[in-house]
């Protein structure tokens, strides 16, 4: 295995049954045991039925992470963590740290690293261009600490964590010039004149910006401190400080706020997001983490080759039955016990495909040929997907191996097989609070044999009361679930484990005459009965596949 890997994601099935989910967990226990370098997760590819959530809880496991892709995601970039900067940082600093990091935008966050926005080079180049709005200070609320360090200023008098909150900006000359000028909470730049001064301080200026260096009285400061005048000492002289000041307003103020800008998330496909940053036409875009926090800030230049997901799959190696995106992703095992299915891959792999009525039956001999040990509750579910595979050893799916396999992992787990899968099968058949499209969904898969695709769905039942319960809920959704699947016919078994008989429920144009040829019945009013009939995969599949065959020479 190559040293870039640090997780492999092992996924089962779509709609996935208890033998996808168990293998899944089981597998990626027993990779974690055999490979310390590596972090193998178990992960489902949809919603958890009842029977498997039965098991699952029984033996004391959450259900496994959901995932729908393994295309890509921005995680999987080259991407370093990027601090953003504070709301009240000036635009003066802002601007410094784009030219110091060689870029046009700066994200902002808060405290909890929540993003508040972002500001970008146009942003501050827009606020320095406009001259003419001399109250952007007060607008904004700008707190002295910002204009103290645009203004490399000194606080000569007055609290230097208080804010300008009213008046314009305006620069004072002599007496006569500011009369009528100089209005109350006005921020006045001056210079040495005293007289300047105290006639700011008279006319109810807020703050007086003293420029180029110039001294400042005691008297003025006196007078100052009696009117709650501040003042502000700068080595700037008038016309720079001018320039300089409207430069201190917090970037909050000039932001484009978080709500407006097109962000992604750690989690967003990297398709996804290229096909915004097309459409925007912008150059940086910030992402956030799966808490919603601040991460960095991506560019068109950090999409280059990201890193592939890693992919072991478990009971199914079909592409109709795999998450989207695999042919993005790199898949370094199969572990299964179907036919080979579509899959095709770039290169060699591990392929363990053995004809047994379950995965975790093959699991189980790779535990013992690695020579680890299995846990009680890894054992439980292990117990559990051969029982619900095998139907409790009933299934003509079941080898020797099965009933041998599923025995001794009932003797590790403590757990009397018989007493157990009912209850699971129990579990499983209860439709109190179900949705017909939850039900449907719960054991469903799709098929295809040259232009014609299909959909087979089972249940198994322990009474027959619980069978026609799951029937009159099922059928009439079948012509809404084949829209929502895209496929001209459904097909649903519904099976009553004890007396080994289903109940083959049909919808779609040639479905009927599809389901009479393959099992040699008759098919009904969207029904036909199958004695003997309980594995999807060893006795249905293969009799609809040799019938489509069949029905294709003679059309």
């Amino acid at each position: 295995m190559p040293d870039s890997i640090r997780k492999v994601n092992v996924i089962g099935h779509l709609n996935p049954d208890t033998d996808s989910i168990c293998a899944a967990i089981s597998y990626a226990y027993l990779k974690n045991q055999l490979d310390q370098s590596t972090v193998y997760e178990a992960r489902r590819a949809g919603a958890v039925n009842r029977e498997t959530g039965y098991a699952l809880a029984h033996f004391g496991f959450e259900e496994p992470r959901l995932i729908t892709s393994v295309a890509p995601q921005i995680k999987d970039l080259t991407l370093a963590e990027q601090a953003g900067i504070n709301p009240e940082t000036s635009l003066y600093v802002a601007w410094n740290l784009m030219r110091e990091e060689g870029t046009s935008t700066l994200a902002i966050e808060d405290a909890k690293r929540r993003l508040q926005g972002v500001i970008t080079v146009q942003d501050v180049a827009t606020a320095n261009m406009d001259i003419l709005d001399r109250s952007s200070l007060a607008t904004a609320r700008t707190g002295y600490v910002n204009i103290l360090d645009t203004l490399d200023g000194e606080m000569v008098v007055g609290d230097p964590n208080g804010r300008i909150e009213t008046g314009d900006v305006c620069v004072g000359t002599t007496p006569e010039a500011m009369d009528g000028v100089v209005k109350p909470g006005d921020t006045v730049l001056v210079t040495d004149r005293v007289e300047s001064q105290r006639f700011a301080i008279d006319a109810g200026a807020a703050c007086l910006i003293v420029c180029c260096e110039s001294p400042v009285t005691d008297e003025v400061r006196q007078l100052a401190r009696d009117r709650g005048v501040a003042i502000i000492a700068t080595k700037y002289d008038t016309y720079a400080a001018a320039r300089l000041v409207s430069m201190s307003v917090p970037v909050r103020a000039k932001m484009l706020e978080a709500g407006k800008v097109e962000s992604f998330s750690l989690n967003t496909a990297v398709e996804e997001a290229q096909r915004t940053m097309a459409r925007t036409g912008h150059r940086f875009f910030p992402v956030t983490d799966e808490e919603g926090r601040y991460f960095t800030l991506l560019g068109s230049s950090n999409m280059v080759n990201p890193q592939k997901k890693f992919v072991i799959l478990v009971d199914h190696a079909e592409v109709s039955q795999m998450v989207d995106g695999m042919d993005q992703a790199e898949i370094l095992e199969v572990i299964d016990h179907h036919r080979v299915g579509t899959l095709e891959t770039p290169g060699p792999i591990f392929y363990r495909l053995q004809p047994v009525g379950c995965t975790c039956t093959i699991i189980y001999e790779m535990f013992q040929e690695n020579g680890i040990e299995i846990p009680a509750n890894i054992a439980g579910l292990m117990m559990s997907a051969i029982l619900s595979d095998t139907l409790c050893f009933r299934s003509p799916t079941c080898t020797p191996r099965d009933e041998y396999v599923g025995k001794e992992l009932a003797k590790i787990c403590g757990e009397d097989p018989d007493t157990y899968s009912d209850a699971m099968f129990d579990a499983g058949a209860n439709l109190e609070g179900r949705s017909a499209d939850e039900v449907f969904n719960s054991d469903f898969k799709i098929f295809s044999r040259g232009n014609v695709s299909f959909g087979v769905g089972q249940g198994s039942y322990m009474t027959e009361n619980s069978r026609k319960a799951g029937e009159d809920l099922l059928a009439p959704y079948f012509e809404q679930a084949a829209k929502i699947k895209d496929v001209p016919m459904i097909f649903y078994m519904f099976t009553d484990i004890k007396t080994q008989t289903t109940e083959m429920l049909y919808w779609g144009n040639g479905a009927e005459r599809l389901c009479a040829r393959a099992f040699n019945v008759e098919a009904k009013d969207g029904m036909a009965v199958l004695p003997g009939v309980v594995s999807r995969k060893k006795q249905v599949i293969p009799a609809m596949m040799n019938t489509l065959a069949k029905l294709e020479t003679e059309e």
